[in-house]
């Protein structure tokens, strides 16, 4: 009896285990559907970039997704962004960039998702610039493609700008797009124009997407019908057999997201059988991208997720769910957000706390636009953009960030220095430190306001790399000169590290200031270690200062 009772009682455990996998199983699937990926991808954009900027990353792309998600943000959360933006082109005197024009139509689409008129911001008019023809067209296809989306985006009057030379209209953009076709019926980045290379002469599925979403709208004209035809036949071709595309020979997630949205745009539905193969659609390639919780890989092969990829992923899988509800297309934006303007007491973003060193002043931006080819996927590219653009933070030789690179204990009392907008002057404190070296005025500096200090017997040690944990400490002690309090008791800062396995292995006298770092989102609680002994990157350095200076309300 007890034999045959234990039988059954293992069959029925068996059975209920056996169901709950089924149920997990199902719950997995279910969290895999187009809708559950969004609030998960919105949930991670929204959480990542806290404080919109005005940048490629970190910035428009993360707004635009947000905005026509339908994902609920805070109304405040834009009208930050568009203070920032405000600021910004305030700075800039109205001139986002000399020459990449694609600044201001990027600019133009995040605002006009939000409901704001991209013609009066800080009393610049934003659309002008794309008035001007040649200057427009400088940077290759983006140039014209972008202008088209952005004027579109919310039907605005081709503006007169009376500083071009050539006056632009939109048709002189669509022109320029048919005319650069290529002879396989897509397009590259240069191809067709008098910059193009040999390696322009193969379509690109990025470009030829982007192309595709400028013209949608224009399909009444026959060129240009004939033109998109020509183009998806060519796609169709490309598409590989996982439902992706590869660009310059890599397959990647942003190339099947401008198509996705180049077929939403044009109104042509994600399963027509031209772009199915292998029995996937560009949709199921996409998701083989996907991290839940952590957004979109770059390439499949990658080790993590990649913030380019993953606000480009965003508002991809949003432009499909518009597309299956039967929703107004991504830029199509006649149901924009209405964003009311800003009424707030708080500290406004430049001015800095209450409580900051009187010496401690905001960094102008004088190099607007200014990026590096090496930080395109870069996680931290925002803020080494920001930063760059205020020169804070320079390249190295060859005109690379090294973002990868160590940071030096002369170059992070220069960059620290420079952040604080403190005035730099030697103070001949260290036996290692040449009067006449770049960097003299800047330990010097740093050292008197008790940021960084030496290493013992008189010496600094310029040439000596960081550790994560120093930097955690030199940040810390610049956060007090600009209003915060580093100060955290016991409990507090052991309740802080504890989540990390390695806390253990930090110095006794830089637990406070780490505990400070990780409280006051300097560093990212999300990582799964301190690796507190590990040589600070350069980008990581970049990352803690912007952090500080957006949540000290210096940028």
């Amino acid at each position: 009896m007890k034999k045959r009772l234990k039988q059954r009682t293992a069959v029925l455990l068996t059975l209920i285990l056996s169901i709950g996998m089924s149920l997990q199983v199902q719950a997995a699937a279910a969290d895999r559907t187009l809708p559950a990926v969004i609030q998960d991808t919105a949930e991670y954009v929204y959480t990542t970039v806290r404080d919109p900027q005005v940048g490629s990353i970190g910035g428009e792309w993360a707004v635009l997704g947000l905005a026509r998600s339908g994902y609920d943000v805070p109304e405040t959360y834009y009208q930050n962004y568009c203070a920032t933006v405000e600021k910004y082109v305030k700075a800039c005197g109205g001139e986002l960039h000399d020459k990449k024009y694609t600044e201001y139509s990027r600019v133009i689409v995040a605002l006009s998702s939000i409901g704001k008129d991209a013609r009066d911001v800080a009393g610049y008019d934003l659309t002008t610039a794309l008035g001007d023809y040649d200057k427009t067209i400088w940077q290759g296809l983006n140039g014209p493609i972008w202008a088209l989306i952005a004027l579109d985006s919310a039907s605005y009057p081709m503006p007169q700008n009376p500083t071009a030379k050539t006056q632009a209209t939109r048709q002189m953009y669509i022109d320029r797009i048919l005319e650069c076709q290529l002879p396989d019926g897509g397009w590259s980045l240069f191809g067709g124009t008098e910059a193009a290379t040999s390696g322009d002469g193969v379509s690109d599925p990025d470009i030829t997407g982007m192309a595709l979403q400028a013209l949608a709208k224009y399909q009444d004209q026959p060129a240009v019908a004939k033109a998109t035809q020509e183009a998806l036949t060519c796609m169709s071709k490309k598409q590989d057999e996982t439902g992706g595309f590869s660009s310059w020979g890599t397959a990647n997630s942003e190339s099947v997201v401008q198509m996705i949205v180049a077929l939403c745009e044009l109104n042509i539905s994600l399963n027509d059988p031209r772009f199915v193969k292998g029995g996937n659609t560009m949709l199921d390639n996409l998701m083989t991208f996907y991290l839940p919780g952590k957004g979109f890989l770059h390439t499949v092969n990658g080790s993590g997720s990649n913030q380019m990829a993953t606000e480009q992923a965003f508002y991809g899988i949003v432009a499909a769910q518009r597309a299956a509800e039967g929703r107004s297309s991504l830029y199509r934006m006649s149901d924009a957000l209405s964003i009311s303007d800003a009424v707030t007491t708080e500290t406004p973003a430049g001015q800095g706390l209450a409580g900051k060193d009187p010496s401690v002043t905001t960094r102008p931006i004088v190099s607007p636009g200014k990026t590096f080819p090496d930080i395109a996927f870069c996680n931290q590219i925002t803020a080494i953009e920001s930063l760059a653009a205020r020169d804070i933070i320079n390249g190295r030789a060859g005109g690379n960030f090294d973002p990868e690179g160590s940071m030096t204990r002369a170059e992070f009392a220069a960059i620290v220095v420079r952040a604080l907008g403190l005035t730099p002057g030697a103070n001949n404190n260290f036996s290692d430190v040449a009067t006449d070296a770049w960097y003299a005025p800047y330990v010097g500096t740093a050292h008197s306001y008790g940021i960084i200090n030496g290493i013992g017997d008189g010496r600094f040690n310029p040439g000596g790399t960081i550790t994560r944990q120093e930097a955690a400490v030199m940040v810390s002690r610049a956060a007090k000169l600009c209003g915060l309090n580093p100060e955290l008791d016991n409990a507090a800062t052991r309740n802080m590290l504890a989540q990390f396995p390695d806390y253990m292995s930090t110095g006794e006298w830089a637990r406070v200031p780490l505990a400070f770092c990780y409280k006051e989102s300097i560093l990212d609680q999300s990582e799964l270690n301190i690796r507190p002994l590990e040589a600070v990157t350069r980008a990581e350095v970049a990352q803690m200062l912007f952090n500080l200076l957006s949540g000290a309300k210096l940028l």
